[in-house]
């Protein structure tokens, strides 16, 4: 009994020596976290690469005032790149960034109306028949309004003449002045007559080159569309050719008997 005691004292004086080793290794190690955090060379410390204007490549931990607006890369601690800042730009490099940002705005606009057109151009129409057809009929208005305006103006210059021939005969008489206005009158709408058909013809140039334009555009969409489609069955003949196996031989029918006469 006495013997168990003794062991079962020597193993508690045992624990109690381990335990107190245990709680110094612990502090020993706080401490030097706690030290390794706190100098310069800590866990958190950072390196900054940057390039002043000598062209010298520099590394500090920090980045002095006269380099904030360079271009700089922070460095992690194996020395790889974390976090990257570009060179702070002038105004006038500002203003030519903006100014091409926005000619590209300009250039996507512009392609997207050009698709948006294309894209109603082959849908308006299957054949160029149709266009013509299309461009027929908006010339159709105009060329009536020149038809009736020449007409008009025939009719005026008839007038015309008459109302000089009266004025000829009555010259001395009051019912002159009423001829020469008359005949001013006459005058202006011709002019008038005149600039209308000038504008209708301007109109109808218009309208053609337009019709014509899209014929153009419609045969250019046409043979992409033919050569896209030609594409795509060849590519799908090409397909099933590598998905069928080759034949490995020849079958050949062996009869089962003989026909007797």
């Amino acid at each position: 009994m006495k013997r168990m005691l003794a062991a079962k004292s020597a193993l508690t004086s045992q624990a109690k020596t381990g335990l107190a080793g245990f709680a110094a290794a612990s502090a020993v190690v706080l401490a030097a976290g706690a030290l390794m955090l706190s100098t310069p060379g800590g866990a958190h410390a950072a390196t900054y690469k940057w390039v002043d204007e000598k062209g010298v490549v520099h590394y500090t931990d920090k980045l002095p005032p006269d380099a904030v607006d360079k271009a700089s890369t922070e460095l992690s601690k194996q020395g790889v790149p974390v976090n990257k800042t570009d060179k702070a730009l002038t105004p006038e490099q500002r203003r030519a960034k903006e100014q091409e940002a926005e000619k590209a705005k300009d250039a996507a606009r512009a392609q997207e109306e050009i698709a948006r057109r294309d894209r109603a151009l082959a849908a308006s129409y299957t054949n160029e028949a149709e266009i013509d057809l299309a461009r027929n009929r908006s010339l159709q208005t105009i060329n009536n309004i020149i038809l009736s305006s020449q007409a008009f103006s025939e009719q005026l210059a008839k007038r015309k003449v008459d109302v000089e021939t009266k004025k000829a005969e009555s010259q001395g008489k009051a019912v002159v002045a009423v001829l020469d206005r008359e005949l001013e009158s006459i005058d202006a709408e011709l002019q008038r007559q005149t600039e209308l058909v000038a504008q209708k013809n301007k109109e109808a140039a218009v309208i053609t080159a337009k019709y014509d334009a899209d014929k153009q555009r419609w045969r250019e969409l046409s043979a992409t569309k033919e050569k896209s489609a030609a594409n795509d069955k060849a590519a799908a003949a090409a397909t099933s050719t590598k998905s069928t196996p080759p034949a490995t031989g020849t079958a050949t029918v062996v009869p089962t008997g003989t026909a007797k006469k």
